[in-house]
C-alpha cells in the first residue's frame, strides 16, 4: 500500500525548508507540574511560536545532568506561572493559608534557573517565574498579599473568564527596558496571583508598579538578560490580540536570537581571554580547575558554560616578593598550573602556540597559555628567560605596580625614566627568544622606551582607554596610536576601576572602551584581557561563563562575526604569530 506517512512530502504538512526556519532560536519553557504529569497551558506555545521562537517544553525533573544538556541547547528560558513557592526558599516559615506548595516545583525551577543563568541565557520570568527569579537573586516575597501586604491592595488573585482582558492598571518605569520595549508610562494587564515581591534582589530593578504599588515587573539589564512580570502577557497575547504583549515576547525572541549568534561565533571560532591571575589563588586555596569553584573566576567548567577556548593564566609576582626567590616562585606557581592541567587532561591542554590551541579546540579541549606577570620574576638575571621559555611561557609581563630592575611602573616613583640598561636587555632577549613582551603596568616612558628599541611587535595584556577612564593603569590615546602602528594590540582590562572612574561598570562600559580603541587604532589592536582572579570582574560579568555577554553587546551594536572574531583573539593570534616566527616553538 503507498499511501503512507512515508510517502508524504513536507509540504503536505506545512514544513518550511531548512534555509528558511534555522534562525528561529529553541525557548525552553518550564512545566507545570500535576499528578505524574509536566504539563504546560498552551498559550504560553502560542505565544512563542508567534514570536518567531522554536518553544520546548522542559520536563520537571531534578535530574541536574539532564538539565544541562538541555539547557545547551536552547537560546532562551520563559518560567511560566503555577503554584506558590515554599517561604523557607526566602528564609521565612511558610503561611498555612499558602496551600498550594509544590515541593518538585520549587526544586526543579529553582535548579533550572540556576543552570540557565550559569549559560547566560536571556530568562523571561511570567508570574510565579518573576517571584522565582527574585528569590533566586537574594530578594523575598509576600506569601500572600490580601493578609501580609501593609497598604490596601487590589484584588491581584482575579480570574476571569476571559483570560486576555485587562484587570488593572499598571505603571512603567521610564528608564527601563520594559518601556524601550512599549514606549508607554500606563498599560492594561491581566492579573492572577497572591505572591508578590517584598524586597527586590540586589542589581535588579523595579520596571512597573500596579496603583497599590505592587512591584509588577522586574529587569537587571544591563548586567543580565533577564526580566520578568507578575502579569501572565502570553494570555494577552494570544487570546486577546494585544499588541503591547506582542511586543514583550517579540523581544524576548530577539535576544534569543542575538544569544544564538554569539553561540555560534564561539563554536566556530577560538575565542581567548588574554589575563588571567588564577595561580595566585594556589597558595590559600585547594583548587582543581576540572570542578565549578566558588572562589575562581577561570575554571574549566564556566569555561565551557561559556565557550570560552582558551586562558593566559598567569604566574603573578608581587614587586615586594624576596628578590632572590622571586623566580622560584614564579616556577612554582606555573608547576602547579601545569599540574591542574595534567590532572584535567581529558578536558585541557597546555598551548604554546596557537596552532596548538586550534588542535585542542578540535579535540574538545579548552586550551591554557601560560604568562609571567612582573619581570622581578627574572632577578636580575636573564637566563631565567630561557628557564621560563622552557616552561611554554607565552609572555612575561616587564613590571607590575612599583619600578622594578627592568623599567618604571605605571604606579609608583620612577627609577629609571622608562628603561634600565638591563631592561634593554631584556626587551631584546625576549624577542630572540620569541617571548611576547606585555606592557600593562608599564609607566608611558617604558612603553615608549620598549616600542623604541623592540624588533617585534608588544602586547598590552590587560588595560584600557585612558580617555575614558583616567587611571595611570589605562593607555592613553597616544599610546594606543603608537601600539597600533606597531602592530601591536590592547586587550581591554575588566576591572571596574579601569572602565569607569565612579559607581559600577556594566557590560556597555566594555564595549565602549574597545570601541574607542577601535576609533583611535583601528579594529586590528583590540582585544579582551580579563584579569579574572586578579581584581577583574563586574556586575553581570564575573566569571568565564560570562564573557558570552561582550559578544552579545558586541551584536547588539552591528558588529560582524569576523569583526568579532578578532576582538575575541584573532588580533592577539597575529601579534603572537608574529613574535614567535623567529624560531622554532617547541611543543
Amino acid at each position: 500500500m503507498q499511501d503512507t506517512l512515508l510517502d508524504f512530502n513536507t509540504a503536505t504538512f506545512g514544513l518550511r525548508p531548512f534555509s528558511q526556519r534555522h534562525d528561529n532560536p529553541i525557548i525552553g519553557i518550564s512545566a507545570n507540574i500535576d499528578t505524574q504529569t509536566s504539563r504546560l497551558h498552551e498559550a504560553y506555545i502560542n505565544a512563542i511560536l508567534n514570536a518567531g521562537g522554536v518553544p520546548l517544553l522542559i520536563p520537571a525533573t531534578a535530574d541536574g545532568n539532564a538539565l544541562q544538556e538541555i539547557v545547551k541547547q536552547l537560546d532562551g528560558l520563559l518560567l511560566s506561572g503555577g503554584s506558590d513557592i515554599d517561604g523557607h526558599y526566602f528564609g521565612e516559615e511558610t503561611l498555612p493559608d499558602v496551600t498550594e506548595v509544590d515541593p518538585q516545583r520549587d526544586y526543579y525551577d529553582f535548579l533550572l534557573l540556576k543552570i540557565a543563568s550559569d549559560h547566560q541565557l536571556p530568562i523571561f520570568g511570567i508570574c510565579r517565574g518573576m517571584q522565582v527569579i527574585n528569590i533566586a537573586f537574594g530578594g523575598g516575597l509576600w506569601q500572600d498579599i490580601p493578609s501580609q501586604y501593609p497598604k490596601n491592595p487590589l484584588n491581584h488573585s482575579i480570574i476571569t473568564e476571559e483570560k486576555g482582558k485587562v484587570a488593572h492598571q499598571v505603571t512603567i518605569t521610564k528608564e527601563s527596558v520594559l518601556y524601550d520595549i512599549l514606549q508607554k508610562e500606563t498599560i492594561g494587564v491581566n492579573s492572577r496571583h497572591h505572591q508578590a515581591i517584598k524586597e527586590i534582589a540586589p542589581d535588579f530593578k523595579i520596571s512597573a508598579i500596579s496603583t497599590d504599588g505592587v512591584t509588577e515587573a522586574v529587569e537587571a539589564f544591563p548586567s543580565r538578560r533577564i526580566w520578568a512580570v507578575q502579569w501572565h502577557p502570553e494570555n494577552m497575547a494570544t487570546n486577546g490580540n494585544n499588541k503591547d504583549m506582542q511586543k514583550l515576547f517579540s523581544h524576548f525572541i530577539n535576544e534569543a536570537k542575538l544569544f544564538r549568534q554569539a553561540k555560534d561565533i564561539h563554536t566556530q571560532n577560538l575565542t581567548v581571554d588574554s589575563h588571567c591571575d588564577t595561580p595566585m589563588l594556589f597558595e590559600a586555596h585547594t583548587l582543581d580547575i576540572g570542578y565549578r569553584s566558588p572562589i575562581a573566576s577561570v575554571d574549566l567548567v564556566k569555561m565551557y558554560e561559556g565557550k570560552l577556548d582558551a586562558v593566559f593564566v598567569v604566574a603573578y609576582i608581587p614587586q615586594k616578593h624576596p628578590a632572590n626567590q622571586a623566580t622560584q616562585y614564579a616556577i612554582d606557581l606555573l608547576s602547579k598550573m601545569k599540574n591542574q592541567i595534567n590532572v584535567n587532561s581529558q578536558h585541557v591542554g597546555q598551548a604554546r602556540s596557537f596552532i596548538e590551541a586550534d588542535q585542542l579546540k578540535k579535540e574538545g579541549k579548552k586550551a591554557i597559555f601560560l604568562g609571567v606577570e612582573n619581570g622581578h620574576a627574572l632577578n636580575g638575571n636573564l637566563d631565567n628567560l630561557i628557564q621560563f621559555k622552557e616552561l611554554g611561557v607565552t609572555y612575561l609581563t616587564l613590571c607590575h605596580n612599583g619600578s622594578n630592575l627592568i623599567c618604571d611602573s605605571a604606579v609608583g616613583p620612577s627609577i629609571h625614566h622608562g628603561l634600565s640598561h638591563f631592561g634593554k636587555q631584556v626587551v631584546q632577549e625576549m624577542n630572540k627568544l620569541g617571548i611576547a613582551i606585555d606592557l600593562s603596568h608599564a609607566a608611558e616612558s617604558s612603553f615608549y622606551d620598549t616600542i623604541k628599541i623592540s624588533s617585534a611587535p608588544v602586547i598590552a595584556s590587560h588595560s584600557s582607554a585612558r580617555a575614558l577612564c583616567d587611571h595611570p593603569r589605562n593607555l592613553t590615546d597616544e599610546q594606543i596610536r603608537t601600539l597600533a602602528h606597531a602592530g601591536g594590540v590592547i586587550q581591554i582590562c575588566l576591572y571596574t576601576n579601569f572602565l569607569v572612574s565612579k559607581g559600577k561598570a556594566t557590560i556597555k562600559e566594555v564595549v565602549d572602551h574597545i570601541e574607542h580603541v577601535i576609533e583611535i587604532g583601528g579594529i586590528e589592536c583590540v582585544g579582551i584581557g580579563s584579569d579574572f582572579d586578579g581584581g577583574g570582574g563586574f556586575v553581570g560579568c564575573a566569571g568565564a561563563n560570562e564573557l558570552i555577554n561582550i559578544t552579545v553587546e558586541l551584536l547588539r551594536r552591528g558588529y560582524s562575526e569576523s569583526e568579532i572574531v578578532a576582538i575575541w583573539g584573532g588580533n592577539l593570534r597575529r601579534v603572537i604569530n608574529t613574535i614567535q616566527s623567529v624560531n622554532q616553538i617547541k611543543s
